[in-house]
Parts: C-alpha cells; sequence; structure tokens
C-alpha cells in the first residue's frame, strides 16, 4: 500500500536541523498523509492504520511545537 509506504518514509526520516520551511512542508504533508490514511480506516476498520495516524501525528505534533514561537515571561 502505498499510503503506508510514505508514512514508514516519514517515521525513518531524520528530523533534526531542517529549516523552518521544511518543517512547514513537513507539517502539511504530515497532515495529508494521515488524512488519507483516516479515509482508508473509516472503511476498514484495522487497527494497524489507527496506530499509524497515532505514530505520525506524534511527529507532526514534534515538527509543529518547534514551529510556534516560545512565550518568555
Amino acid at each position: 500500500m502505498e499510503l503506508l509506504d510514505k508514512a514508514n518514509e516519514f517515521e525513518q526520516r531524520k528530523w533534526s536541523r531542517i529549516s523552518t520551511s521544511d518543517r512547514v512542508q513537513a507539517s502539511r504533508d504530515l497532515k495529508n498523509l494521515i488524512l488519507e490514511i483516516n479515509e482508508v480506516y473509516k472503511k476498514t476498520r484495522e487497527q494497524h492504520l489507527m496506530d499509524v495516524m497515532k505514530r505520525l501525528t506524534a511527529i507532526k505534533r514534534k515538527v509543529e511545537s518547534r514551529l510556534k514561537p516560545q512565550m518568555v515571561v
């Protein structure tokens, strides 16, 4: 399945030392990939697809946390 290959590629990718524009693009790509997998999951209800979506969401949160400015108090 092509979606799972893309998901595996994102999981294997190194996320350190990438530029801000690369992080923005990766976040968008991850969002689209998660939504595509979700459409398949709705039809099949296969648990491994849910597990993949959870792992990708965790990666997406890490990438996006680096994009948001830190509030200094």
